[in-house]
């Protein structure tokens, strides 16, 4: 299963020279760039790990692939996203995030149905992975 989350997501994997050329459209606005990370990709689950503080003063798109790369080679089978931040409004608002690593394997996500009183049905997603393994040994 491959993890749909983000822009691009639904595209082939993105090459260096596309994320370059993304990070670049995203420093031409004066968006502030940053690098997370996680083993835990459930749709909910918005608070990735940083890498590093977002680099809001970086204005090179050659050193943000070396952060991008040097993500890549502390966490290979972790999911890695890059986002960008426009603080134009008084708040970083997130406005662009896309997945630039994923690990070998995608376990994919189960869906769990639950009879509550009152014939209500409630349905939730989890992951394999988080069931499988503990933080930080999913992949």
């Amino acid at each position: 299963m491959r993890i749909t989350q983000g822009t691009f997501s639904f595209l082939p994997e993105l090459s260096d020279t596309q994320i370059r050329a993304q990070i670049e459209y995203c420093l031409a606005r004066g968006w502030a760039v940053g690098i997370e990370y996680t083993d835990d990709p459930h749709p909910r689950n918005t608070f990735w790990d940083m890498y590093g503080n977002p680099m809001f003063d970086l204005r090179d798109p050659a050193a943000i692939m070396l952060e991008v790369q040097a993500c890549r080679d502390t966490f290979p089978q972790h999911y890695i996203r890059v986002t960008a931040f426009d603080s134009t409004h008084g708040t970083e608002s997130v406005v662009l995030s896309f997945i630039v690593n994923r690990p070998d394997a995608e376990p994919g996500f189960r869906l769990v149905r639950t009879e509550e009183p009152g014939r209500t049905v409630r349905y939730a997603i989890e992951s394999y992975a988080v069931q499988s393994r503990p933080e930080g040994a999913r992949y």
